[in-house]
C-alpha cells in the first residue's frame, strides 16, 4: 500500500481521489495492526495454556467433578468457549468502537452490542450443548464407530441449521421486511426466474442499524430462494446495480457451487474424523504433551491444536477454488443480464463505500483471498464477451 495505494486504478478515474485512497490506507492499516495483535494475543494465551501446564490443570479439574462423561464433556468444552468469547471481547469491542467509529461505518450503540453479545453466548450455549450432548453421547455408546455416527450427526445437524436459520436465528439480531419497491421486486423476480430460480420473497434487512457496510445474500435449501437485501446497498445502488449484485449470487446456485463446497467440505471431514478415530484411540497426543490425567477431552484439545497448524498449508488452495467459483459467477451474472457496466459500476460503489484496499500485494491476495481482487474482477467483467 506505501508503494501503490495512492495510484488510482484507470477502473476508478473519477470515482475516487486521493484524499480517499489515504483513508483507505489509515483503514487497512488499522484492521490489520489490531488483526495482528489480537492473532498474537490469542496464540499467546493458547501455547500458554497448553504448553504451560494449564490445560493438564483444567483437565484434571473437571475430572475431579466425577461427572458422567457426557455431562463431563459438556463443561469441559463450554467453559473453554466462554473463556474464548471473554478473551476476544476487548478486541471486538474495540474494532467497533474504536476503528468502525472512526471510519464511519459504526453505528451500534454499546446497548445493542452487549444485548447481541448475550444472545450470541446463549445461541452458542444452546446449540454448543445440543451437538456436544449428541456428539459424546454417540462416543460412549458405539466406541469402535462413533466417527461415522459423529459424522452424519455434523452433516445431518450442519443442514439442518442452513435449512432453520433464515427463520430462526437471523430474526433474533436483524428484522426483515418485504421491500417497499414494487418495481425493484418484479425486475429480481423475473431476472431469478430467467436463471430458473424461484424466489418466495425479497426482503430488506435493517443492516443500518449495526453498521454502514453494504451486502446481499441468497438463503434457503432447495429450488425456492429467499433474497435478503441490506438497507444500506438499497440507499446506495441503482436498480440495475442491483439486479448485477444478484445475478452473481444467482450464478453461485446456478453453478452448484454452494453444493460443492459442501461435498467437499464433507469428504475432508469424514477423512479427518477417522483420522482423529485412530489417533484417540491412543495416548500418543497426552504423552507428547505430558497431560498427566489422560481425558477424551484433553486429548481432543490437542489434536485440534495440532489439526489447525496442519490444516494452514491447505489455506491457498481454498483461496484459490474460491476465487475460481467467483469467477464463474461473475461470468454468469454478465450473460444473464449482458449489463458489464452495471456490474463494475457495482464493484467500484461496494469498494468505495466499504474501504476495500484496492492494491492488496499479490503474494497475500493468492493466499488469503477468497475473491479476485476488485480491480482484477472489474479488467475481467469489461474484456467479457458471451458464450
Amino acid at each position: 500500500m506505501k508503494r501503490c495505494g495512492l495510484s488510482i486504478p484507470p477502473e476508478f478515474e473519477g470515482m475516487i481521489d486521493e484524499p480517499l485512497l489515504k483513508k483507505v490506507q489509515e483503514y487497512e492499516t488499522e484492521k490489520n495492526r489490531c488483526s495482528f495483535v489480537s492473532s498474537i494475543f490469542g496464540n499467546i494465551v493458547t501455547i500458554i495454556f497448553i504448553f504451560g501446564g494449564l490445560l493438564g490443570v483444567y483437565n484434571s479439574w473437571v475430572s475431579s467433578l466425577n461427572r458422567p462423561f457426557v455431562l463431563s464433556g459438556i463443561i469441559f468444552f463450554l467453559l473453554l468457549s466462554y473463556a474464548t468469547s471473554i478473551i476476544s471481547m476487548p478486541f471486538s469491542l474495540f474494532v467497533t468502537f474504536k476503528i468502525e467509529n472512526k471510519f464511519g461505518f459504526n453505528v451500534m450503540t454499546p446497548k445493542l452490542w452487549l444485548t447481541d453479545f448475550l444472545k450470541s453466548l446463549a445461541l452458542s450455549t444452546v446449540l454448543t450443548g445440543i451437538v456436544l450432548s449428541i456428539g459424546l453421547w454417540l462416543i460412549q455408546s458405539s466406541p469402535d464407530y462413533w466417527w461415522i455416527w459423529v459424522w452424519g450427526f455434523f452433516l445431518i445437524f450442519s443442514l439442518f441449521m442452513m435449512y432453520i436459520s433464515p427463520y430462526v436465528i437471523e430474526p433474533l439480531f436483524n428484522k426483515f421486511t418485504p421491500i417497499e419497491e414494487p418495481e425493484l421486486e418484479d425486475r429480481i423476480k423475473n431476472l431469478m426466474q430467467k436463471a430458473d430460480i424461484r424466489v418466495s420473497r425479497v426482503f430488506k434487512m435493517d443492516a443500518s442499524k449495526r453498521s454502514k457496510h453494504t451486502n446481499a445474500y441468497f438463503s434457503g435449501i432447495g429450488k425456492v430462494k429467499r433474497i435478503i437485501l441490506y438497507d444500506t446497498l438499497l440507499e446506495k445502488m441503482d436498480h440495475d446495480e442491483i439486479l448485477a449484485v444478484l445475478a452473481h449470487e444467482a450464478g453461485h446456485w446456478k453453478k452448484k457451487h454452494i453444493l460443492k463446497m459442501i461435498i467437499a467440505a464433507e469428504i475432508v471431514s469424514f477423512i479427518g474424523i477417522y483420522i482423529s478415530f485412530r489417533i484417540l484411540q491412543t495416548d500418543f497426543l497426552a504423552d507428547i504433551f505430558q497431560i498427566q490425567k489422560t481425558t477424551f477431552y484433553a486429548k481432543l484439545v490437542l489434536l485440534g491444536f495440532i489439526g489447525g497448524i496442519l490444516s494452514f498449508p491447505f489455506t491457498p488452495l481454498g483461496s484459490y477454488v474460491s476465487r475460481r467459483f467467483e469467477r464463474q459467477a461473475d461470468k454468469f451474472a454478465y450473460e444473464l443480464t449482458g449489463n458489464r457496466e452495471a456490474m463494475a459500476s457495482a464493484l467500484i460503489k461496494l469498494s468505495k463505500d466499504n474501504l476495500s484496499n484496492l492494491h492488496p500485494h499479490p503474494l497475500y491476495a493468492a493466499f488469503y483471498y477468497s475473491h479476485p481482487p476488485v480491480i482484477e474482477r472489474i479488467r475481467n467483467i469489461k474484456g467479457m464477451v458471451s458464450s
